[in-house]
C-alpha cells in the first residue's frame, strides 16, 4: 500500500519561502513521476508542477514558474516542494501525488495516490 505524507507546512509572511516535503512508502519510489498540486477554485486541483522518476526531468505550471522548484531525493524517497517569494493568494492545502506509472504529468488523473496534505498560509 503506497502511503504519501506531507510536512513542511505553516505560517510565513508575504515574500517568505517554504520547503514542503512528501515521504513516500510502498513501491519503488524512483519508478514513478510524483506531482504537488493544491485546491483551485471551480475546478480540480490545480498542478504545479512535476519531477520525473529519476529527477532528471522537471515540469512547472506557467502559474507558478520562476517561484518553486521540485527536487526528490530516491534514496530517501522524498520529494520537495521548494516555494519561493510567497504571496497571500499561495495560501491553500498543497497535496503531493504519485503517478499511476507516467514519468511526467500533469492532470490530476494520471496521479493514483495522493498524500494528506500540508496547510500553507501565507500573511500579506
Amino acid at each position: 500500500q503506497v502511503q504519501l505524507v506531507e510536512s513542511g507546512g505553516g505560517l510565513v509572511q508575504t515574500g517568505g519561502s517554504l520547503r514542503l516535503s512528501c515521504a513516500a512508502s510502498g513501491r519503488t519510489f524512483s519508478s514513478y513521476g510524483m506531482g504537488w498540486f493544491r485546491p483551485a477554485p471551480g475546478k480540480e486541483r490545480e498542478f504545479l508542477g512535476c519531477i520525473s522518476g529519476s529527477g532528471g526531468s522537471t515540469y512547472y505550471a506557467d502559474s507558478v514558474k520562476g517561484r518553486v522548484t521540485i527536487s526528490r531525493d530516491n534514496a530517501k524517497s522524498t520529494v520537495y516542494l521548494q516555494m519561493n517569494s510567497l504571496r497571500p493568494e499561495d495560501t491553500a492545502v498543497y497535496y503531493c501525488a504519485e503517478t499511476i506509472r507516467y514519468d511526467i504529468a500533469t492532470t490530476v488523473r494520471a496521479y493514483e495516490y495522493w498524500g494528506q496534505g500540508t496547510q500553507v498560509t501565507v500573511s500579506s
